[in-house]
């Protein structure tokens, strides 16, 4: 049967993912939490969207963005929690080699993607809060769906360079990998050859995917604190950095444990601290994010009162 091309440089044909713990009892626990959380953020990211789509009013750019934030980390979290909560209570705790290089490649794709999603939405607070009145003439439909097209591809290339980079490597001796699922730098430790190339790359593309948006997201926000400032009422200068403050949140969290994952050596990888790290930007934020978004928004909590019909829906 013939499967992926670079398959017949290694003698493996299956990983094991070790996991948190080998304690059944502290699986179980464990399974519980994640379960919650898992089930929670697809509730809290679904209902996002579904109020987006029901919500005449909340058909803006902004809230466009908001939606495919929310469908990125429905689909993050897909990508690896329910095979996790499977290994947690079973004893089989495989995934096969292919299964490994999808899973790796999907979960490159929707990260690297929702990294530059971050900074198309740091560009869409500046042009509402510094050209106001151009706002409606600028973020056009067509511009919106463009730049978030622009995203999905760069994420598909860029995620194919990491993946290839990875998995053309031999992988002859132990298959255990020290993770709850195949990401690049856990399996480039099992690699029975010299990685040290393979640790350029990851940095080399870590700079241009991590810092870039980054570099584009603060100068963003150095150009709409400048504009903020010069409000001159107080309410006008906390409203208009209530609207940036959920945002600033949401790119904190998931991009400083991805920089601290993608950007360091091999050599000073620690399997504990990868696998927190890994838990934060792709469990944790995914869960986090609608709350953070629609605690302090007030459009919201009023479509939400509109489509529920609890509340009275008021203005």
């Amino acid at each position: 049967m013939q499967g992926f091309p670079w398959e017949n440089h290694s003698s493996v044909s299956e990983f094991i993912l070790l996991g948190f713990s080998r304690d059944f009892q502290v699986n179980i626990i464990l399974f519980n939490i994640f379960l919650f959380l898992y089930l929670s953020t697809l509730v809290g990211n679904g209902l996002i969207v579904t109020l987006i789509h029901l919500d005449s009013r909340l058909h803006t750019p902004m809230y466009f963005f908001l939606s495919v934030l929310s469908i990125l980390d429905m689909s993050y979290v897909t990508t690896t929690v329910p095979q996790m909560l499977v290994h947690l209570v079973c004893q089989k705790k495989t995934i096969s080699y292919s299964g490994c290089v999808a899973q790796m490649y999907i979960f490159l794709v929707l990260g690297i993607t929702e990294g530059w999603l971050f900074s198309v939405m740091a560009y869409d607070r500046y042009v509402a809060i510094c050209h106001p009145l151009r706002y409606k003439v600028i973020m056009r439909p067509w511009l919106c769906g463009a730049m978030v097209v622009f995203c999905g591809l760069w994420g598909i290339s860029c995620s194919l360079v990491y993946t290839v980079f990875t998995m053309r490597l031999p992988y002859c001796g132990s298959n255990e990998i020290n993770h709850f699922f195949c990401e690049v730098p856990a399996v480039l430790k099992l690699a029975c050859a010299d990685t040290s190339l393979n640790d350029r790359v990851d940095f080399i593309l870590g700079f241009i995917l991590l810092l870039v948006p980054l570099s584009f997201i603060l100068a963003s926000y150095v150009c709409i604190f400048a504009t903020i400032l010069r409000i001159r009422s107080a309410q006008g200068r906390l409203k208009a950095f209530s609207t940036c403050a959920s945002h600033i949140t949401v790119v904190t969290m998931f991009c400083g444990p991805a920089m601290f994952m993608y950007m360091n050596p091999g050599a000073n990888a620690s399997p504990e601290r990868d696998k927190k790290l890994a838990l934060f930007y792709n469990v944790i934020s995914a869960f986090l994010n609608p709350i953070i978004y629609s605690l302090r928004n007030k459009d919201v909590k009023r479509a939400f009162f509109k489509v529920t019909g609890w509340g009275g829906a008021t203005e």
